[in-house]
């Protein structure tokens, strides 16, 4: 069974994959596949694990490709906490993608915090809507990781050492500046 993590990037997607290497089970990856056009940019291997923010713009392949095949992680953080992240990198990445390729004529000096909000709340909707029909899903939130992700680790019946996934959680990977 596939696994997809869908999020809006800055809040524990590298974490989680981390967390997720210590399984035996499957494979984990982090935008494994984000340089791939077409077909092959959702072509992962069976019992994989992959995080990638950039999903969100390609859920009707996703749905299209394995449906309700999959289980499915709605990874988030405190909204305000990922906007603000996310403002920090405002000059380059998603951020520039979003105001200059989504927002097409948004202001260069268009205030950073006011477009990673509106980033946030855009791809939340997409994944919740994404999410509505699917059987196999689940919330893990990076403020309760501790918490959730032993949940998900049974729900998807990984093995592995899971200790070791939770010290994963006690580390900063990726953190923004």
């Amino acid at each position: 069974m596939n696994v997809f993590v869908l999020n809006t990037g800055r809040c524990g997607s590298t974490t989680f994959i981390r967390a997720c290497e210590h399984m035996r089970n499957y494979s984990a990856g982090h935008e494994t596949r984000i340089h791939l056009p077409g077909p092959a940019r959702l072509d992962y291997p069976e019992n994989h694990v992959e995080a990638d923010n950039r999903l969100c713009w390609m859920l009707g392949r996703l749905e299209e490709r394995y449906g309700d095949n999959a289980f499915y992680v709605h990874l988030h953080r405190d909204p305000e906490a990922t906007a603000a992240s996310f403002a920090r990198r405002a000059g380059f990445g998603i951020m520039r993608a979003w105001r200059e390729g989504v927002l097409l004529g948004a202001e260069e000096d268009a205030d950073p915090l006011a477009l990673a909000r509106d980033y946030v709340d855009a791809v939340e909707a997409n994944i919740r809507l994404f999410l509505k029909n699917k059987s196999r899903q689940m919330e893990v939130r990076l403020e309760q990781a501790l918490e959730d992700f032993p949940r998900f680790w049974a729900a998807i019946d990984a093995q592995g050492d899971l200790q070791a996934a939770l010290a994963e959680w006690r580390v900063r990977h990726n953190a923004s500046g």
